[in-house]
């Protein structure tokens, strides 16, 4: 029965910017243009479950993360005046081959009357009254004035209206103004009048540059150039059009990721330790691969040293050299003499037996000299063992003086061994699972074995012939029946019979 213990729920929220407060500051309400750039905020949800049986407990935590990107660009229109962009007709355009249309009277020259302009047509405003245009600007006497629809564009989160116009203005008493009010449907978003050359200026000929913000939706713009011909000489004249509405964009995409790991530990106490220290060392030699569909280990991506079987065995010899310690030999000569024993009983029959014993330390072999000599060359001999005497122990002197020398001997098998041993003991309980030490320690085995041919790759020769083409004739076999027989009919009465002499007893 699963009993459900705890249930918790954690909320983090964790926000990073690239700007800050950025889509606070372009709403519907921000008048102009928005400041470029992206925002992210993510806001993640863990919800823990822990619930526990007989058998362990296991924790269900969740992770649902919400991504909130939100980009902020600020978008061109081009030229609504242009008319390969599809707002406006030939004869609406700003190169002012045609007249737009409007109040009071109006002229369309060509040629050196355009002054400054250039050679191709302009528009040349005449009109000499001084009353309010429709679009509600004062000092009026011609204007020119189009609507244009921009309802395409979708534009609700405000932006800017940007216009250029060439002006010749030959003479100082006349004025001219650029004019554009902006639109929703039936509702007025701006309105914005600049005075390009007053009353009084002497402009001559200029490019004049200008903009208007808005905030919110927009969907219509009214342009409208006006001026006075006052003197009724030169009136202002004007070419070169070009309006561009530059607008905020505000795109928001929200990605969601649903995480879910599950652990369970059992609660069964009676684990031995080495097997809880065999699952740390999987667990610290390999790491879950999280995209995969059922919980998968792989190994950690380790760099494997270059082992051979010439490099383990010289460390092998080099722990071994540092490890034994060679004692130091003390050579001692002790010459014995082994005197001649006289029985008189047998002195007829047997002769006597002189042992020599040569140094022990340099393990030579012993010989037994057997003589037959009579009774008084035994004495000789014994006399001339006792002057041998002297003389060995002044070599014993001399030896004593002289440095030994230590024997040079190759390492044993049990110093092999023990510098084996050594160097396994160097990996750590857990560093032995290492795919570096792994492999030494195969080669160690192989040292140690004095198996050096393992590693040497061997190519098998083909034996020629070995290989024929006859093949086995396509047949039936058939059942055996007298082994059928014996196996199943014979068997059974067989065994009949041993049940059933149990009973006749």
């Amino acid at each position: 029965m699963m009993i459900k213990l705890v249930q918790q729920l954690f909320l983090v929220v964790w926000l990073s910017f690239c700007y800050s407060s950025l889509k606070a500051d372009c709403t519907n309400t921000t008048i102009g243009l928005c400041t470029p750039g992206t925002e992210e905020v993510i806001v993640e949800t863990i919800t823990e479950e822990t619930t526990q049986d007989g058998t362990g407990v296991t924790t269900i935590t969740t992770t649902v993360t919400d991504i909130t990107t939100t980009t902020i660009s600020n978008q061109d229109s081009g030229d609504i005046l242009d008319g390969n962009n599809g707002y406006v007709s030939s004869n609406k355009e700003g190169d002012m081959d045609t007249d737009w249309g409007g109040q009071g009277p109006a002229n369309m020259p060509t040629g050196s009357n355009c002054y400054e302009l250039g050679t191709d047509r302009c528009a040349q405003i005449t009109g000499s009254g001084n009353s309010t245009s429709s679009m509600g600007v004062s000092g009026m006497g011609t204007t020119f004035i189009q609507t244009v629809d921009i309802s395409d564009l979708t534009i609700d989160k405000g932006g800017q209206v940007v216009y250029t116009i060439s002006v010749d203005k030959r003479d100082p008493q006349d004025r001219i103004y650029m004019h554009i009010t902006g639109r929703n449907g039936n509702t007025s978003v701006f309105s914005g009048t600049d005075i390009l050359s007053e009353t009084g200026v002497t402009s001559g000929y200029q490019q004049y540059t200008g903009n208007f913000d808005f905030a919110g939706s927009l969907n219509r713009l009214v342009v409208e150039v006006g001026g006075r011909d006052i003197n009724l000489a030169i009136g202002p004249l004007f070419d070169d059009v070009s309006i561009n509405v530059l607008y905020n964009v505000v795109n928001t995409i929200v990605t969601q990721e649903i995480t879910t790991v599950e652990m369970f530990v059992a609660l069964n106490t009676d684990v031995p330790t080495e097997i809880i220290d065999v699952v740390e060392t999987i667990f610290e030699f390999n790491e879950p691969i999280q995209d995969a569909p059922v919980f998968t280990l792989e190994p950690v991506n380790e760099t494997v040293e270059d082992f051979s079987y010439e490099t383990v065995e010289v460390e092998l010899e080099v722990d071994f050299d540092i490890e034994i310690e060679m004692p130091e030999v003390e050579i001692n000569v002790e010459p014995e003499t082994q005197e001649p024993t006289m029985d008189t009983s047998e002195s007829t029959n047997e002769e006597p037996v002189v042992e020599a014993d040569t140094d022990s330390e340099q393990n030579e072999p012993t010989e037994e000299v057997e003589q037959t000599k009579p009774d008084s060359e035994a004495t000789e001999e014994s006399t001339m063992e006792d002057e041998s005497s002297d003389e060995q122990e002044s070599v014993q002197q001399k030896e004593e003086q002289e440095p030994a020398q230590e024997p040079i001997e190759k390492p044993k098998q049990e110093e092999k061994q023990k510098a084996a041993t050594k160097i396994i003991k160097k990996m750590g309980d857990k560093g032995r699972y290492e795919a570096n030490n792994q492999i030494k320690t195969l080669i160690v085995m192989q040292v140690l074995a004095n198996s050096k041919s393992f590693f040497v790759d061997t190519q098998l020769s083909e034996i020629q012939g070995f290989f024929t083409d006859v093949e086995l004739p396509d047949t039936e076999l058939s059942d055996n029946n007298i082994a059928n027989y014996f196996m199943t009919i014979d068997s059974d009465n067989t065994f009949n019979q041993i049940v059933d002499s149990q009973y006749n007893r």
